[in-house]
């Protein structure tokens, strides 16, 4: 992802700062949904150095690859789901970051609402995600972006097949305003789409809200 992305961290990196966690994240709990190989944790323990990190994956090759890098103590790693999460009565959290995650789960609405369980009242949750603003033209510039750059980059390393479910995941996902509205229906607050930087602007956003006032599930212990 990098090579085709040169900016892939610096933008996960703007993302969870955009949590805005204050003191560093000191006292904070702080799950990482869907960590991948750690880089979005990385992101995170960039913005957040204080805080207590939990990351968690479905996939445990992921995890291999995230456990084999080094992390201080203050990080921890699970193999589970959003819902097996909050199942477990993990929360509650002080935030939640969902890095490229929401485009690639078959029940958005059900991972949605097990965060919102996860989150202490005013939490905040931050998603980094390609998600089209809705103009013709930032599809038109995707699609182009697959076909001349990404999927023909894949070929060659023969990751084809990954990068055109890539291209055509973001076509069928929600558009920033629609996954906005679906963060309003699951009972978050404050929600807003920024939109990522540089070529990507209006291809890619992070999407900022709240947990409303009632409280989480999870039990209120630290």
């Amino acid at each position: 992802h990098t090579v085709l992305n040169p900016g892939y961290r610096t933008d996960l990196r703007r993302s969870a700062r955009r949590l805005r966690l204050p003191g560093g994240g000191a006292g904070l709990r702080v799950l990482d949904l869907g960590c991948g190989t750690g880089a979005s944790t990385r992101a995170l323990l960039r913005a957040a150095p204080y805080a207590r990190i939990t990351a968690v994956d479905a996939s445990s090759g992921m995890l291999r690859r995230a456990l084999a890098k080094r992390w201080p103590a203050g990080v921890r790693f699970r193999h589970l789901t959003a819902e097996e999460v909050a199942a477990a009565g993990e929360g509650p959290y002080d935030a939640v970051f969902a890095a490229y995650l929401f485009r690639n789960v078959t029940d958005p609405d059900g991972v949605l609402a097990a965060v919102r369980s996860l989150l202490r009242p005013h939490g905040r949750l931050a998603v980094h995600e390609y998600s089209l603003s809705g103009s013709p033209a930032h599809r038109a510039l995707w699609t182009a972006v697959c076909r001349g750059v990404v999927v023909p980059a894949g070929t060659l390393t023969g990751d084809r097949a990954l990068y055109r479910h890539l291209w055509r995941s973001v076509l069928g996902f929600d558009t920033a305003p629609a996954f906005c509205a679906r963060l309003a229906a699951a009972g978050f607050t404050d929600v807003r789409a920024v939109p990522v930087a540089g070529w990507q602007t209006g291809i890619a956003h992070t999407f900022l809200a709240r947990a409303g006032d009632a409280a989480p599930a999870a039990g209120d212990a630290r």
